[in-house]
């Protein structure tokens, strides 16, 4: 597992046994919080940029058809596997098996 990930898996622990403790306080604009919380969001998926890739036909009809399994367009699933891939989150199935791990 990577780094990144174990990180993540330890700040949600934390989280978790905060929130078992008590130690989470309401605030008393929540809906302006909420507001706030789902703009940051907005902003950071907002898709304002254009590509334009040439890949083999073989590759964009497995793409549309992975695309199809998940009911998604094609698209989406390439503009995730991007972002899953620059965040690092992007992780190769064969990579423990191969690393003898």
């Amino acid at each position: 597992m990577s780094k990144k990930h174990h990180d993540i898996e330890n700040d949600e622990k934390e989280i978790l046994k905060d929130f078992d403790a008590d130690e989470f306080v309401s605030t008393d604009n929540v809906n302006e919080e909420l507001k706030l919380a789902k703009q940051a969001a907005n902003n950071f998926m907002k898709r304002d940029s254009r590509i334009n890739i040439r890949i083999s036909g073989a590759d964009l009809n497995m793409v549309r058809r992975m695309a199809v399994q998940e009911g998604l367009p094609y698209q989406t699933l390439l503009a995730s596997v991007i972002h899953k891939f620059v965040t690092g989150r992007l992780v190769n199935k064969g990579s423990d098996s191969q690393s003898g791990k």
